[in-house]
């Protein structure tokens, strides 16, 4: 009887440790995929021009990746380009104008009405995978309006172009972004966008 208390008192003990390290290790698996989707997305950019000059609208094709949510405890991701310039008020696009998920060829998308889940991309949603509760875009990824930011053809990121009626440099991020994640038990991990550049990483990071 001795040895089985003093066992239970030793995995207590174990498992009391283990704990917070599996913790830890889930918020920072969660700043590695969204840091390497935001770079995804400027690599999307780069390989493929979205000018088109005879359109007055063209800059809302930009690639960009896009926060949102269906209420409070569903957040995720999308990133895509909206081609025909048909859903940009919202920094929003079609399913099939989302980028695909190299892991699985899954559509990086979701919509709140109708979209199953078990057929698009399952990285993207924040709040099932790693209880990431709110989002909250800061600076040049607010300067425009809405949780998102693109990337033109040189990989600078842009924000605000969602409404673009004419082709000018209005949506130029011109300062820093910072991106605020917060999780379940209220602690906070952040990632930063600079301006010109588009380098980003996690805060506290700065070679990640």
């Amino acid at each position: 009887m001795l040895e089985l208390v003093f066992a239970i008192i030793v995995i207590g003990v174990l498992a009391a440790l283990a704990i917070p390290r599996l913790d830890n290790s889930n918020k920072q698996g969660a700043m590695d995929n969204i840091l390497s989707d935001i770079r995804y997305t400027q690599h999307l950019a780069l390989l493929g021009s979205k000018q088109m000059f005879n359109e007055k609208k063209w800059q809302q094709r930009y690639w960009h990746i896009v926060f949102s949510s269906c209420g409070e405890d569903n957040l995720f991701y999308m990133i895509g380009t909206d081609n025909d310039m048909e859903d940009s008020d919202s920094a929003n696009f079609e399913k099939s104008e989302a980028a695909t998920d190299p892991a699985n060829g899954r559509p990086m998308f979701y919509s709140c009405a109708g979209t199953n889940k078990t057929e698009v991309s399952n990285r993207i949603f924040l709040t099932d995978n790693y209880g990431i509760t709110e989002v909250l875009a800061e600076g040049g990824c607010n300067q425009g309006g809405g949780d998102h930011i693109g990337f033109d053809y040189l990989g600078r990121p842009q924000n605000g172009f969602s409404t673009s009626t004419q082709p000018d440099s209005a949506s130029y991020m011109y300062e820093k972004c910072t991106l605020t994640f917060t999780f379940t038990d209220g602690t906070k991990q952040k990632i930063e966008i600079a301006p010109e550049t588009g380098y980003a990483h996690i805060v506290g990071q700065e070679n990640s």
